[in-house]
């Protein structure tokens, strides 16, 4: 078989992850402006759409900002 070494994990580096999760909070925000202002040209169809999409937006905003504070209090424990 050989002197083959299996691959290690990264070692888990949390130090940006609450930087990422804020990245990630402002990019929906955009996300959720920009599907706004592209109702007025929608179908009507495409606006139920819109809505729904930006319904479950808002939900992974909640769940990302918990995930925020999680973060930061583990950082600072």
């Amino acid at each position: 078989m050989g002197n083959k070494k299996m691959p290690q994990p990264n070692p888990d580096n949390r130090a940006d992850n609450v930087e990422k999760l804020q990245e990630m909070v402002q990019n929906t925000i955009q996300n959720i402006e920009e599907a706004h202002d592209t109702m007025q040209f929608a179908s009507e169809e495409e606006k139920e759409n819109i809505k729904a999409k930006n319904a479950r937006r808002e939900e992974s905003l909640e769940a990302m900002r918990s995930e925020i504070k999680d973060e930061y209090k583990q950082a600072h424990e």
